[in-house]
């Protein structure tokens, strides 16, 4: 598998995947700064990401040097030193703290229901799911053999979300009514705007493409779902990984659409809660460990709510990490910008958790998460 932006020699190689969430985010990424790269992945590779990286994970960028930059939000940040122009980052004060928050819910919140409409649909999706496996984890074997090689990896990452996202038997219908309401939403923004913000995407794109391009467009049944229910969003999500146009720009006077309130509203109703008490339950273990540099993956468990219904996941410091990025600007804002912004935020249920206050603040350093002591 290969694919090249339009330019020169292709100097950068994407460690990646079609397959992969959050390889969609950096590929699409790659694709609208017309960055020159070659997308591959192989056994060797993978073998070079565990030395370098510490896990087998992907997406990862291989810088002409040789330089591994793993995590998508540091290879968008990688590459906007190097490329500034156009921007994924509004200069707009509302406008970027929009995008970050759209960031952080598709890659960390819209991440449940994709991997839920991947699992659950098994008689729509498995053959092709096995299929994709396969050919990730035996690309040596005869390719009809391969779903069978695949099937242990497959079978593992289709039973393990389930705690550590909390899909449980109980909330099924709370997530699929979550998502499908996004969708109606989303669809409507998008019949007046291409993107978020306006005719260019922001980083609040990049982030809401990983889930909705890997699993919720091509997994064969959420794909049916997105192209039936919500067709704006199946032509949003082909725009954003085959893009034709580049000179689109964001809406004047940081403005904000209303049709984007809806899905704000459902962020901090059901995602902001979990930010929340994750910020307080980093802090809790920063405490009770006053030695540690680094933190765990996950630091025990916590409750949440989709609708009504209550259900368990794991605490995952890592969505602190992401969350402090929209919290920074937040509180880098003048008090005449927050007296704009503040009402809006207030009325649509975010202004106090934008307010939490962070007492073990996070770094992301030499592919570990890190106390910043």
């Amino acid at each position: 598998m290969s694919d090249m932006i339009k330019g020169p020699a292709p100097c950068y190689r994407l460690l990646g995947h079609e397959f992969s969430l959050y390889s969609g985010k950096a590929r699409a990424y790659l694709r609208h700064k017309q960055i020159p790269f070659v997308e591959s992945i192989s056994v060797e590779d993978r073998k070079l990401i565990q030395e370098r990286v510490g896990r087998r994970v992907v997406p990862v960028v291989v810088t002409p040097d040789g330089e591994y930059v793993q995590d998508t939000t540091q290879i968008i940040d990688y590459f906007e030193r190097l490329y500034p122009e156009a921007s994924v980052y509004p200069e707009g004060p509302w406008q970027r703290l929009v995008s970050l928050l759209f960031e952080v819910y598709g890659d960390e919140w819209l991440v449940l229901p994709a991997m839920h409409y991947r699992w659950h649909f098994k008689r729509e999706n498995l053959a092709y799911v096995l299929r994709n496996f396969g050919d990730i984890i035996k690309p040596g074997w005869p390719r009809l053999l391969r779903p069978i090689g695949g099937l242990p990896s497959a079978m593992l990452f289709g039973n393990l979300y389930k705690p550590v996202m909390g899909r449980s038997r109980g909330n099924i219908g709370e997530i699929e009514k979550s998502y499908e309401s996004f969708l109606d939403d989303f669809n409507r923004h998008l019949e007046d705007h291409s993107y978020l913000l306006g005719e260019r995407p922001s980083v609040g794109d990049f982030g809401l493409i990983g889930p909705l391009y890997a699993h919720l467009y091509r997994d064969p049944y959420p794909g049916r779902l997105m192209r039936e229910r919500a067709p704006n969003v199946a032509q949003w999500v082909e725009r954003m990984q085959r893009p034709t146009t580049f000179d689109g720009s964001f809406l004047a006077d940081d403005r904000v659409p209303e049709t984007l309130y809806p899905l704000l509203r459902r962020m901090f109703d059901e995602q902001l809660p979990v930010l929340v008490d994750t910020v307080r339950r980093v802090g809790r273990w920063a405490a009770e460990h006053p030695d540690a540099k680094g933190i765990p993956r996950f630091i025990g468990k916590h409750e949440f709510y989709l609708g009504k219904v209550k259900a368990t996941r794991y605490v995952m410091p890592f969505s602190q990490w992401m969350f402090q990025r929209p919290l920074a600007h937040y509180r880098s804002l003048s008090h005449a910008q927050k007296a704009r912004i503040d009402p809006i935020l207030d009325e649509l249920g975010g202004l106090s958790g934008l307010n939490e206050p962070v007492a073990a603040p996070l770094k992301l350093e030499n592919y570990r998460l890190l106390l910043e002591r």
